[in-house]
């Protein structure tokens, strides 16, 4: 097999396993309007990593993700436990963006003090995907399957906290499990496609499939066909064209979003 081959062969299986998880844990985020939640445990992770080079562990080693995972917890903890109930004047989403901007900051102020932080914040946004490896995707599919195999068992109760959250018990509790399941997929892709790719997996293919469908099992089908094929697309562009991966994965998504947005209006104009 050619060197080229291989290379779209490998990102072909990664996005494919990436795009299901993270669709079907869009679509929560989506349809709980959570939207920033995903940016703060990106961030956090991504914060994890650059405390974890100051201390001496190189950029996406074993260490590096034990940082990220732990600063990923604290996250995911705080989620959970910060939800103004009743008449409180502050909605949820304004805490995720107060704790967002919170991680972002510190982030740069411990990047500031790193030989080549500047370099290193660059990378955390914007990914190296050119990092891919069969082992690397052998890890990630292990630990995906894990984690679709939890979700599918445990999927009434998840479900329940975007639709009937009244009827679910200890709900702080699924709430924390919701979190750490984004912390976890966060921890593996951040370092490979950057907090901003990161985001866009999870929010733009399952926003597609929520424009168009209430039901679960077609909004995962449908966001993991839409997302992974505007991925594909990212991949030959930035490829031929030698173009930055994560950006132009980014903007293939994006595009695929506009057109979603225009086709739904097209259809309500029509009826």
């Amino acid at each position: 097999m050619s060197e080229i081959a291989n290379f779209f062969i490998m990102q072909a299986t990664l996005l494919a396993i990436v795009l299901a998880l993270h669709t079907y844990i869009g679509l929560h985020i989506v349809r709980r309007t959570l939207i920033f939640s995903d940016l703060v445990l990106d961030q956090l992770a991504a914060l994890g990593a650059m405390i974890g080079i100051g201390y001496g562990a190189a950029y996406g080693s074993v260490f590096s993700y034990a940082w990220s995972a732990g600063a990923v917890l604290i996250g995911a903890g705080l989620l959970a436990w910060v939800r103004p109930r009743g008449q409180s004047r502050i909605p949820r989403e304004a805490v995720i963006g107060i704790m967002y901007v919170l991680a972002l900051v510190a982030s740069l102020l411990w990047a500031d003090k790193l030989p080549g932080g500047a370099g290193l914040v660059t990378k955390t946004l914007s990914g190296a995907m050119l990092w891919v490896s069969w082992p690397l995707i052998w890890v990630t599919a292990g630990v995906y399957l894990a984690l679709i195999v939890f979700h599918w068992f445990y999927r009434h109760q998840f479900i329940a906290l975007a639709e009937k959250p009244e009827s679910v018990t200890h709900e702080r509790w699924w709430d924390f499990l919701l979190f750490v399941t984004q912390g976890i997929i966060t921890i593996l892709i951040v370092p490979i496609a950057g907090v901003l790719l990161a985001y866009a997996f999870l929010m733009i293919p399952a926003t597609i499939a929520a424009l168009y469908t209430k039901t679960w099992s077609k909004a995962v089908i449908w966001g993991w066909i839409v997302g992974f094929s505007a991925c594909i697309a990212g991949v030959c562009l930035s490829y031929y064209f030698d173009l930055p991966y994560g950006p132009t994965l980014v903007l293939c998504l994006g595009s695929c979003f506009a057109v979603a947005v225009l086709g739904r209006y097209a259809r309500r104009q029509a009826q």
